[in-house]
């Protein structure tokens, strides 16, 4: 499912796998794997080197920035976490306006 604008995650239980798209400002969201979402973002025109992989607790309103795809060694993110400040924090911003 593709967010655009803000809408209530209560009816995606308790976890939900996202995928931000740091340049449109867009989500994908509720798929089985990060992947998953990530192809569904560039099957409508993004690019992978935009996407972000995220968690969200929605009851509990908090996000964490884990997801396989973001083990990125060319763009210096060596870790299933979000390292760069700056993208962690773009990330955060669209997933609160869009989410919470």
């Amino acid at each position: 499912m593709i967010i655009k604008e803000k809408i209530v995650l209560d009816s995606f239980g308790s976890f939900v796998k996202i995928v931000v798209d740091t340049k449109k400002e867009i989500i994908s969201a509720n798929c089985e794997l990060h992947v998953d979402c990530a192809e569904e973002l560039m099957t409508n025109g993004s690019l992978y080197a935009d996407l972000w992989g995220a968690n969200v607790y929605p009851k509990d309103k908090k996000i964490d920035f884990i997801s396989l795809m973001n083990i990125r060694p060319a763009d210096n993110n060596r870790s299933m976490d979000i390292e760069n400040p700056l993208i962690r924090k773009k990330v955060e911003d669209i997933i609160k306006k869009l989410l919470f």
